[in-house]
């Protein structure tokens, strides 16, 4: 990613200082681009409310890559993170691929290195390497096969008993994973910011005023959190959790944006947020919500930033990418 030179570019627009009209209804506006330019709104479940209520589609990481993968768009708006619209560049090579923030990164992400994890990966040779999706280009190339927390046991479940395995980037999705398939891995030691601010004590509390909630949690949570979750799952797991499951209550411990949809799915639920441990008592994602519905209209209008990827690196990338998209679809994910 080149934050430099993609800023030089808006910059050079000018639009990045530009007002917008306050009267403007950037719903409609943004609906006539999506027509004007043949494109398509992807956004994950942690945006904020009205970006999701605007786009085409609306997942976890494994929903949004096969959307990616499958749409006919010219242009792809991808309303997330840069890894996610990263994906989408590697497995749209021509088409279009914007980000509303070029700086909407991931701490999880961030956490692993390129050079830092070639080296680890160096002291563990023939192990298969199986890679969170929530990791850059640079570290998808250096995969054997992609995973999400959708698919994750049916990927580690894929590759043969005695075949050893390194994990990568999140340990806390790793050591859950271990747990669940039996296969003991090497993991990296990596961690999302938001996953593991949950206060355990909090929740208890939270579970005392509340006897009859539900604790749910995604597997990014630390063990702690894991350990009195009554369900665990992936985003759209926790969201189906909640739609189909006949109690009304619910400890949600993920990222706050799932709420939306829950409700909208679910109205009938009560769903209370995990409390983290800090000041704010907030658990939102800073890079998720860099993005706004203002620099959605304003990345369609301009179609800028670009996600832009090496072609050789998005060929290594793109392998481990169809690995696991072959793995999901025979699995019927």
């Amino acid at each position: 990613m080149n934050i430099e030179k993609a800023n030089a570019q808006l910059s050079q627009l000018g639009f990045l200082d530009l007002p917008i009209d306050p009267s403007l209804d950037l719903f409609k506006e943004i609906e006539k681009l999506k027509k004007e330019k043949n494109a398509i709104v992807l956004a994950h479940y942690y945006q904020e409310p009205d970006i999701q209520d605007v786009a085409d589609f609306i997942g976890d990481s494994l929903g949004l890559a096969q959307q990616a993968e499958k749409t006919s768009a010219d242009m792809i708006v991808f309303a997330g993170v840069h890894f996610m619209a990263e994906a989408a560049k590697i497995l749209n090579p021509l088409k279009k691929v914007v980000l509303p923030d070029l700086h909407a990164g991931c701490s999880l992400a961030d956490s692993a290195p390129g050079p830092l994890f070639k080296r680890f990966k160096d002291k563990f040779p023939g192990h298969t390497v199986i890679t969170y999706i929530n990791c850059s280009a640079e570290i998808k190339a250096q995969s054997d096969i992609i995973c999400t927390s959708s698919n994750a046991v049916k990927i580690i479940e894929s590759v043969p008993l005695g075949q050893p395995i390194i994990f990568a980037p999140d340990k806390n999705l790793g050591k859950y994973l271990i747990k669940k398939t039996g296969r003991d891995m090497v993991l990296w030691n990596g961690s999302c910011m938001v996953h593991e601010i949950f206060s355990l004590e909090r929740i208890t509390k939270l579970k005392m005023r509340h006897p009859n909630a539900l604790v749910i949690a995604h597997p990014e949570c630390e063990d702690q959190v894991l350990n009195i979750a009554d369900f665990i799952g992936s985003t759209s797991q926790l969201l189906n959790f909640v739609k189909t499951n006949h109690h009304t209550d619910f400890i949600v411990a993920t990222e706050t944006g799932i709420l939306h949809q829950m409700q909208k799915d679910a109205p009938g639920k009560n769903l209370i947020p995990a409390p983290p441990d800090n000041s704010c008592a907030c658990n939102d994602c800073p890079h998720m919500k860099l993005n706004t519905l203002e620099k959605l209209y304003l990345c369609m209008k301009y179609e800028l930033p670009e996600i832009t990827i090496d072609e050789s690196l998005r060929v290594k990338a793109l392998k481990p990418i169809e690995k696991m998209m072959e793995i999901s679809k025979a699995a019927g994910l």
